[in-house]
């Protein structure tokens, strides 16, 4: 029956993953492209300079920021609006297993596609830094990015609550939280200044997770 759930649930979402890989690769290729560049057409020693003293962030200069969270954002809305045309996931929640754990399964199943897909994104931009950059700057490099990764997910749980929410006052609710909570993501800082904040922003996201149980419970209801 599980094995059955999980299938399902790749049928769904096996062409948003694949676009959002290859989109991530594209994005880091593009970036190293330019860091070849760089070294190629700038004075080496003025480079390291600008990354070294003058904050340069040789990642900051293209769409990565936004690629975990709109591969979170297609990831969910493929997953969980099919549901609520004409009340799909009624019939989920009929099968001869907890409901709870249903939704918990679909839930862990979305997060590890967008856990796997990142930790391959996060590898490749480590693994082509190496040819660049000593250790200490990969180091705070991935500090830097790692809270654009976690926005993924944050993303990916917000957008399922809102779109398993069957009521709409609590849908806009969840909408003002996701724009308050989301930003402080993507805010812009010095490379590595995101360490003491990783922690509590690793939490929120974890946390994040287990809400969607909520707006599931009020869907079985059929709440309006």
């Amino acid at each position: 029956m599980w094995k059955s759930i999980i299938y399902k649930e790749w049928l769904k979402i096996r062409w948003v993953t694949t676009i959002y890989a290859a989109l991530g690769v594209l994005v880091v290729g593009n970036i190293f492209l330019k860091v070849q560049h760089d070294f190629v057409f700038n004075e080496t020693a003025n480079y390291w300079y600008s990354i070294l003293f003058q904050g340069h962030q040789f990642f900051a200069y293209s769409l990565f920021k936004f690629v975990p969270v709109a591969g979170g954002l297609a990831i969910a809305l493929a997953q969980y609006f099919p549901e609520t045309v004409n009340k799909r996931i009624k019939l989920t929640f009929h099968l001869p297993v907890n409901e709870n754990k249903v939704l918990l399964i679909m839930i862990l199943f979305g997060a590890f596609c967008l856990f796997a897909i990142g930790t391959v994104i996060v590898l490749l931009f480590a693994a082509l830094s190496l040819a660049y950059f000593p250790a200490e700057i990969i180091q705070a490099s991935l500090i830097s990015v790692a809270p654009w990764f976690l926005c993924g997910f944050v993303v990916y749980f917000f957008t399922a609550l809102i779109v398993l929410e069957p009521v709409w006052k609590y849908r806009f609710l969840y909408l003002l939280v996701a724009a308050t909570f989301v930003p402080i993501y993507l805010q812009t800082a010095t490379t590595g200044a995101y360490y003491p904040a990783l922690p509590l922003l690793i939490v929120f996201a974890v946390l994040l997770s287990f809400v969607l149980l909520f707006s599931g419970y009020r869907f079985r209801k059929g709440e309006m």
